[in-house]
């Protein structure tokens, strides 16, 4: 009697970090900044930026002296927007007067989810292209699928994480061409 074939549960994947990078159009002084605000951390000796953290949205934003800014931490578009409002709010405490609404640019989106399956990384490892798998360093594999530039890691469980996409359109069309793929060789 053949082996019954397990069913496919639901995949799915969610957006659970977006980094974004900004210029605020203002030079900003990061020792002015690290002496009155209480969030912050500024070590210029170890690092040229000021780390603001934000408790809500929870984010963290890298802030350099030339106005550029990097901002993590994000699950959405909207709280990357809400993120640096806060940040122009911050600098206006010291007497910085931001004038420009800045242009936010999706450097890289991280989501994570499931295919739905369990996975034989092994057999993965040895059909797919572009794969890293060394189990005794760790336990995902590392798939970089081009056509989506996206790389996973996947999991025997089924459970993946997604980065490279830069918008929530690419994760999920990342996903599809993923779950493609490895119907081909599964």
């Amino acid at each position: 009697m053949a082996k019954a074939k397990k069913p496919e549960g639901k995949r799915e994947l969610t957006v659970v970090n977006i980094v974004v990078s900004a210029s605020l159009g203002h030079d900003i002084p990061l020792e002015k900044m690290a002496a009155t605000l209480s969030n912050t951390e500024y070590n210029p000796e170890q690092f040229p930026g000021l780390v603001l953290r934000i408790k809500e949205p929870k984010t963290s934003a890298l802030i350099f002296s030339s106005g550029n800014i990097v901002c993590t931490g994000a699950r959405s578009m909207d709280k990357v927007e809400e993120a640096v409002k806060k940040i122009i709010k911050s600098l206006e405490k010291i007497g910085i007067k931001i004038t420009i609404k800045p242009e936010i640019k999706i450097q890289n989106i991280v989501a994570s989810g499931t295919v739905g399956m369990d996975l034989n990384l092994n057999t993965l490892a040895m059909k797919l292209d572009n794969t890293e798998y060394e189990p005794e360093q760790f336990p995902g594999l590392v798939y970089k699928l081009p056509a989506a530039k996206a790389t996973f890691l996947l999991f025997s469980n089924g459970k993946v994480v997604c980065t490279g996409t830069k918008s929530e359109t690419a994760v999920q069309i990342a996903l599809e061409k993923l779950v493609e793929n490895l119907k081909k060789v599964i």
